[in-house]
This record gives structure tokens, sequence and C-alpha cells, in this order.
């Protein structure tokens, strides 16, 4: 094989080599960026709801028949409530969000956990089945059985914050732990005299007892001077007639106070879930209500803990683009290609602007490699000129021309492709004037 051929094998195996190697590059690249920059959001969702029967479970319900549309599955599990939705997300990384009551966590700073929003208000339900006149002070309590909720529960920690404040003893026995269902069925029964629950007015628990007959609300008289102390409630006022207006139940105004419920998630929760939560959460407590205006919640008010980024867009914002014309899974995988193709194209943009001069160079080399063997059977004429060895020059210069004669090159390339035929041609005549002894 002659140098040049070995030569033209080689610059074909290289060219070849570099433009597998860039592709593969680009495929790597884009895999890596595909998966790990932007990964697919999670197919299962895990919440941790309070008690069954409670106001959490039953939004809960509610989220996981809104991501089900989406194909994305919530799993609820039951907790104690609010105090213990909080340890639940600080400890387990197998639950992703909770409902956490307003005023429990107080970590602004906190790089595990997030809050997606409040999402509606908890009003402190205080029911009694005491006899006239009504109290209007929690220290009328004294003394008295009261289911303060169940351990772990926020309506446990507010109560007590209530009662303490009010001076009634915390520690007594006749403060009984117990979940809403089982204390709606406690009082009913007469067993205990009066209740705390925390929950909106849907709950069924709550539901239960405004329509029991015989139970009455708590008119809380100094509910402002609580919220001086305690700056994470809010002062509510359950008009007159509001539960039933045929009846006028109430039949004067109640003053209450009352918590926010607030949606906390794990700092790590995938971004598009966080979308689909905040639009399913837009139409789930969006609603007016007894406490709340249309379009009030959810929103982003308390600094307890960091605000989720993609929370605060899509209520400064709305949905995500893609989310507002797409199907949810075709909105990701096109923001995910999105996301991985930009760093490849970017990649790709240099190599674009080389391109035409490795093209260039790639044509040219075909002409060149005849060039060097016409190159070299000159040298081999002017240095050591055997008029015996004429028939082997004349089939080397031949072969050359041939080649040249073949070779197909774009119509750009085809002025050297003639100019290299016109040297063969003066190598030709150079070589007949040294044979006729010239």
């Amino acid at each position: 094989m002659s140098p040049y051929a070995w030569l033209r094998q080689q610059s074909r195996l290289i060219f070849t080599l570099a433009l597998l190697g860039t592709v593969a590059a680009l495929a790597v690249a884009f895999w890596l960026l595909f998966h790990f920059v932007r990964p697919a959001p999670p197919r299962t969702v895990v919440i941790s709801a309070g008690a069954e029967g409670g106001a959490y479970a039953m939004f809960a319900a509610h989220y996981r028949d809104a991501l089900a549309r989406d194909g994305v599955e919530v799993l609820i599990r039951p907790s104690a409530g609010a105090v213990d939705n909080l340890r639940i997300l600080k400890t387990s990384t197998d639950i992703d969000l909770g409902f956490v009551q307003g005023g429990i966590a107080n970590e602004p700073e906190s790089t595990d956990l997030m809050l997606l929003g409040s999402m509606y208000v908890e009003p402190v339900w205080i029911f009694h089945r005491l006899p006239s006149p009504a109290p209007t002070r929690l220290n009328a309590l004294a003394g008295r059985r009261i289911a303060v909720g169940s351990a772990g529960s926020g309506t446990q920690l507010l109560a007590l914050q209530l009662l303490g404040l009010a001076g009634v003893p915390i520690d007594a026995a006749n403060l009984l732990m117990s979940d809403s269902q089982s204390t709606a069925d406690a009082l009913l029964a007469g067993e205990i005299d009066a209740a705390f629950v925390v929950g909106a007015p849907e709950a069924p628990a709550v539901r239960r007892l405004l329509d029991a007959p015989g139970i009455a609300l708590l008119d809380l008289a100094h509910a402002d001077a609580y919220v001086r102390r305690l700056p994470h409630l809010t002062a509510l006022t359950l008009p007159a007639g509001a539960i039933d207006l045929a009846s006028v139940r109430p039949a004067a105004d109640v003053r209450m106070l009352g918590a926010t419920a607030n949606l906390v998630a794990r700092a790590d929760l995938h971004p598009a879930i966080v979308s689909l939560l905040m639009l399913a959460a837009r139409d789930i407590h969006g609603q007016p209500g007894l406490f709340q205006g249309i379009g009030e919640y959810p929103q982003l008010r308390t600094n307890e803990l960091p605000h989720s980024p993609t929370a605060r867009r899509f209520l400064d914002s709305g949905p995500p683009l893609l989310q507002r014309y797409l199907p949810f899974w075709i909105a990701v995988l096109v923001d995910r290609l999105l996301v991985a193709l930009l760093p490849v194209i970017a990649l790709l943009i240099p190599l674009l602007r080389i391109a035409p001069a490795l093209y260039a160079w790639r044509m040219r080399s075909r002409i060149y490699r005849l060039y060097g063997e016409l190159k070299f059977l000159e040298r081999d004429i002017a240095d050591s000129f055997e008029p015996a060895r004429g028939e082997d020059y004349l089939a080397r210069l031949d072969r050359i021309e041939d080649q040249a004669n073949r070779k197909r090159v774009p119509l750009a390339f085809t002025n050297e492709l003639y100019t290299l035929r016109e040297h063969i041609q003066l190598v030709r005549r150079s070589l007949a004037h040294k044979l006729t002894g010239g």
C-alpha cells in the first residue's frame, strides 16, 4: 500500500471517529441533562393528613381526586393532627407534604421544608352545652369536662394556649384528649360539657355539632385580646343566621378566633408537582365561605417557613405557560426537553461555525491526496530518472489522472479539480520531454 493510500484511509478513519465522538458526546450530555438537571416528577405523592373524619383528611381526599385526573396518585397517611404532621415531615423521608396549623412551625430559615401556601382559615369552634346565661369567657369553663383535641394535634396545642391565657389550669384531670369525631360523640351524649374543635366549617364533626340541638357556640368576648397575645390567630365573626337563615342560627353574631391551615412540603418536592398542587388548591380553597371571600385563598402571607418559589410564581402569575395549554405530562416532557436541549444547542453553535471549514477541508483533502501522489512522482522523476522506467512513470501518471477524472466533488470545488488535471498534463509533458531526450 502506497503512503498516500494509507494516509487516505487514516484521514477517513479520523474524520469518522471525530464525527461519531461528537454525536456520542452530545447524546450523553443531553441524557445527563434530561435525567438529572430536570428529572421527571414522581407519579406518587404522599400527604400526611389528620385523623379520619377531620378537615385535613377531607381536603386531602379532594387533592387525591384532583391530582388523579392528571395521572398523579396521592396516598393519604392519617396522623394525630397538625403537630404530628410537622413532626413527620421533619423526621420522615416517606412523606411529601402535610397540613400544618398556623403558629406551630416557626422556622423562617428552614432548609428542609417549604410553605406552599395558607389554604384556608380554621375557626376555633368552642362548643358547649352549658345552661343559660351563656358564657362569654373561657374561665367560665374552669372545672368543666372539656375536650381539647387529640395528642399531637394543633387543636390540643391551641386549646391549651387559650385556656392558659384565660387562667384555666391546663394540667387538670377534666381536660380530655380525643379526636374530633369522638369529641362530637361525647358532647352529643352529654359525657363532656365543652369541646374545642379546630377545622373548616365543612368538616364532618363541625357540621354535626352545628346542626345538633342543645349545642351552642361560645361567644368569645375578648377575641381581639387573644389575637394580641397570639399573633398567629385572627379574630373572626360568625354572623347571625350564617348557619341557617330560616331559623336564624346562630341567633346573634358569635365572636371567634381562627388560625390558617398551611400546606407544607419537603423542600425537594418536584416543582411540577407543586404547580399541580397549587392548581388544585385554587379550585378547592378558592371558593367563598363563612369566613373568606372568593379567591382569597390560597395565599402566602405568613413567614413561618420559607416560601416555595414555584408556589409564589403561581400565585403571582398563574400556572406555568406550558401547563396552561398542554396536558400535564406533555407539558412536563416539553419543559424537560427544552431544559436539556438548550445547553446542547449552545454546544452545537460553535460546532456549526467550524463545520463549513471542516467540510471544505474534507472536500479539498480528496484533491490534495492526488496532489501528494503527483508531487511524489514528480520528485522521483527529477531526482532519480531512469529511461528504462518510462513505462512505470507513465502508468503511475495515468493512474493519478484516472483517479482525478473519476473524482466526484461538489460544484464549488471543481475549479481545483480542473487545476489538478492541468498540473497532471504539465508533469506528463515534462516526462515526455525527458523520455525523448530533450
